[in-house]
């Protein structure tokens, strides 16, 4: 028997335009506040605040812009095992990068 994929059950979900212009202009103000937060001093908040704009973005293009919010929940663990996979990246370099012993710059020989 033979696979027609009129015969499969495909649920689209349709959104409505004003939806991504919302996320657009909600993604244009947070590019805005990111160059704001890179001017102003905040001391050790700026990489915090500056990475929690970031985080809140790439989260706005995954949920919407990749349809990932009306997925099925196989999609879900896909991205999910994606950003696990991610957060393992991190620990392992920034373990690595904050253990290491610093030395100084070797001297200049003319």
């Amino acid at each position: 028997m033979a696979f027609h994929p009129q015969d499969a059950e495909h649920h689209e979900h349709i959104i409505p335009t004003k939806v991504y212009y919302a996320i657009f202009a909600a993604l244009m103000v947070l590019t805005v506040i990111t160059v704001a937060v890179a001017w102003v001093d905040l001391g050790f908040l700026n990489i915090i605040v500056a990475l929690g704009v970031a985080v809140f973005k790439a989260s706005l293009v995954v949920l919407y812009f990749m349809h990932v919010r009306y997925a099925s929940r196989l999609t879900w663990v896909v991205v999910g095992s994606g950003f696990f996979w991610l957060l393992i990246l991190l620990t392992i370099t920034l373990s690595d990068y904050l253990t290491r012993g610093w030395m100084p710059a070797p001297p200049l020989v003319h």
